[in-house]
């Protein structure tokens, strides 16, 4: 090994990075001789943070972090999987899948009641199509409202003059230490998370093999395996779906069950499903999953995937 020393790409807020500390962490414990200079890139995501995400594309929190490393003025970058779209641009890898917090939806809010005791009316906030379907799906009752900021902005939204509570990460809320602010964890089989969340990767040019050797020290293998699914299950519905869609997997003895969630964007129509494979194939998991949505599903959610050659 000739060069020492890295560049690490990531995003600026307290959450990216606290992550970024945890992943050089975790590469100083096997390569203590090795140093890591972190670089903050302001994303398209960071400079429109009152934009509706939907509004703005895929890839909105990594765009300007791959170029960089596609200029070689990166070694490697720091993202939460799920910012990350399914198909990544040519040249580029992910090296390393690792350390999955808790993969849940949590929920905070100013009565520190739990999801079916908010009163009728409650204002919530989420930026994610996902949560507010289902949300809705849960308790139609409450008023979802769009909300954009870091973890610790939208945390103080949370009891405001415009809302009653927010539904974000947990893994976010734990990795700052702000466990106490959780007034319900919600459970994974009717919030079920969009692909990679709680996961961290790290990303590389798919031809820099020292870099590629370093980082498969720290790969965690069987939640790579789980994201693989996860992740596929996206891809085969478009890669770049606006809809809202869930997909996690979780390990079983020798097999992965992976939960699936669709809805419409107007939420009229909603599939969920759930399959079981073995752990060495993930994409046989993804597969099966998607099948089963195309043949059990509502027709209009269906017909509302723009899936070349359905």
């Amino acid at each position: 090994m000739t060069n020492t020393e890295f560049n690490v790409g990531t995003r600026g807020s307290s959450l990216a990075l606290r992550q970024t500390d945890l992943v050089v962490a975790r590469l100083k414990s096997y390569f203590p001789e090795l140093t890591f200079h972190t670089v903050i890139i302001r994303t398209q995501g960071d400079a429109n943070p009152t934009a509706p995400l939907t509004g703005l594309g895929q890839g909105v929190f990594v765009k300007e972090i791959e170029q960089q490393l596609l200029s070689q003025d990166l070694d490697m970058a720091v993202h939460s999987l799920k910012d990350l779209p399914t198909l990544l641009p040519e040249g580029l890898a992910i090296g390393a899948i690792l350390d999955r917090a808790d993969p849940r939806d949590v929920l905070v809010n100013r009565w520190n009641c739990k999801f079916n005791d908010l009163p009728e009316g409650a204002r919530i906030g989420t930026s994610s199509p996902r949560r507010v379907a289902q949300i809705k799906e849960s308790n139609p009752m409450l008023n979802v409202l769009p909300i954009r900021g870091n973890v610790e902005t939208r945390l103080t939204k949370s009891n405001s003059d415009d809302y009653d509570g927010v539904v974000l990460a947990a893994a976010g809320i734990q990795r700052l230490g702000l466990d106490d602010q959780i007034s319900e964890h919600l459970p994974l089989k009717t919030f079920v998370p969009p692909p990679g969340q709680g996961v961290l990767a790290v990303e590389i040019r798919n031809d820099d093999t020292a870099m590629s050797d370093i980082l498969s020290r720290i790969n965690e293998p069987l939640i790579s395996a789980a994201t693989i699914a996860e992740r596929l299950f996206l891809e085969l519905l478009g890669g770049g779906c606006q809809l809202p869609v869930g997909a996690y997997a979780e390990s079983s003895g020798d097999n992965l069950d992976l939960d699936v969630f669709l809805a419409t964007a107007e939420g009229d129509a909603i599939f969920r499903g759930t399959e079981s494979g073995p752990k060495t194939k993930p994409e046989d998991l993804a597969h099966s999953a998607y099948l089963k949505l195309l043949d059990q599903a509502d027709t209009k959610l269906v017909n509302a995937l723009a899936v070349p050659g359905r």
